[in-house]
């Protein structure tokens, strides 16, 4: 089938690297002329585990290339997917500007029947705004769908070709089928695929991650509430997690949720539930509780230091999450922000993020490209991405670098007991 994918960020590139791999002939657009010209050279623009190699390979075989020109695209292809970015608006919303645009250049160059599908996470209501701009522009028929994604980064290629369900919206036979064929190599082995009206397929994406998002910082605040009582949040994780009902998934306790969808999906749904009058209050209260647990890390710093002016805090972590460069809404970012703000030198290792790091905050700390290097003569040490790299230590070099052992873990990756026997003080997420 041929397909254009307008927006090539993580999930444009993904789903059209996937989409080629199984013999599509896949055209993926972008307004921007220099990612573009590095996607034809071979060179991802993003971290993503295995993505790198399946654009090569479907550039070699001829099924998958990148082009500025959108209308040729579109022209080119029978399905038609939206995968621009839907940045938060000043109220929270959802900006629906990109996707919009999108619609109104789909409408000028309809050369034929098309499905147009919203693979952008937009809120309900949005694929009839589509519709409304591609009928603007276009008496040729179309027919709509939309398709929300459910990738994890740092897992998005394997979410991609092995999803655990496909969630379509449709209202007309045509896009049904488009759909079905499509998805039919990714679904099996009997994953399902669930076809629903669109108002339900594109609250379902919103829904998920607002679920989620609940789920981790109920976690937080247990983790929070644990130290006052002297419980241990590791226990009561093992211990909820093993209900049927309830699950081990999502349980770990950390520094808030980050990323482009979390903050962003929960923001925009609450915007959506005011617009309807139907206030989201539990989401309302996530939101606040969230930001709230980003400061919690340089908080337990102060706590065991004291004043931060005239000190060296080494940080591991700058990423929101492990196996992503991705720094949006990062923890990193309201930590860097505060221990500069309190007068605190800034040393940073992260193993994918340092690129990302440098653009945002330029010479205001230091990079590193080793871990240890970041602890020479430092007063502590805050860990606030569970990068794989950072799980073992070596305590006597950690202790012979840094001027006082101090270890702030915001992602509970060490044994309390242990760090203590080789002399740190030592403060974690919601245990003794």
């Amino acid at each position: 089938m041929n397909i254009a994918i307008v927006g090539t960020g993580y999930v444009g590139l993904v789903m059209g690297a996937g989409l080629a791999e199984t013999g599509n002939s896949v055209v993926c657009a972008d307004v921007d002329a220099l990612k573009v010209e590095r996607l034809r050279g071979g060179e991802i623009p993003i971290y993503e585990p295995g993505l790198d190699a399946l654009v090569v390979r479907n550039q070699a075989e001829g099924r998958l290339r990148f082009t500025t020109d959108v209308g040729d695209a579109v022209r080119a292809s029978y399905v038609v997917f939206i995968a621009v970015g839907t940045p938060q608006d000043e109220d929270g919303s959802a900006d629906l500007r990109h996707v919009l645009d999108v619609g109104t250049v789909i409408g000028k160059n309809l050369n034929a029947p098309k499905v147009v599908v919203t693979k952008s996470t937009v809120p309900v209501g949005t694929a009839e705004k589509v519709r409304a701009a591609v009928r603007a522009e276009s008496d040729q028929p179309f027919f709509m769908a939309s398709n929300p994604e459910f990738l994890k980064e740092g897992a998005a290629v394997q979410d991609f070709m092995k999803p655990d369900r496909v969630v379509v919206g449709v209202d007309s036979p045509e896009a049904e089928a488009a759909m079905r064929e499509l998805y039919e190599p990714f679904i099996r082995q009997g994953n399902p695929m669930l076809v629903m009206d669109i108002a339900s397929a594109e609250l379902t994406k919103y829904a998920a991650n607002a679920m989620l998002a609940a789920r981790i910082t109920l976690m937080n605040e247990f983790a929070n509430l644990s130290e006052r009582l002297g419980a241990d949040i590791d226990q009561v994780r093992r211990g909820i997690g093993s209900d049927e009902r309830i699950g081990r998934a999502f349980l770990f306790p950390g520094p808030g949720y980050g990323g482009s969808c979390f903050p962003k999906d929960v923001n925009a749904l609450i915007a959506t539930a005011r617009e309807q009058m139907v206030p989201l209050r539990v989401l309302e209260a996530v939101d606040a509780a969230n930001e709230a647990q980003k400061r919690i890390p340089v908080a337990k710093l102060k706590a065991l230091i004291g004043a931060l002016r005239g000190t060296t805090i080494a940080l591991w972590g700058l990423s929101f999450k492990a196996q992503t460069d991705d720094m949006r809404e990062a923890a990193a970012l309201v930590a860097v922000n505060e221990l500069i703000g309190a007068g605190a030198r800034v040393v940073a290792h992260d193993p994918k993020a340092l690129d990302e790091a440098r653009r945002r905050f330029g010479d205001r700390i230091g990079y590193v490209q080793h871990r240890y290097d970041a602890l020479q003569d430092a007063d502590a040490l805050l860990v606030l991405t569970e990068w794989q790299e950072y799980r073992v230590l070596d305590y006597d070099l950690v202790r012979s670098k840094m001027r006082r052992p101090i270890v702030v873990d915001a992602r509970n990756l060490y044994d309390p007991a242990r760090m203590r026997e080789h002399g740190f003080t030592y403060a974690s997420i919601g245990r003794r």
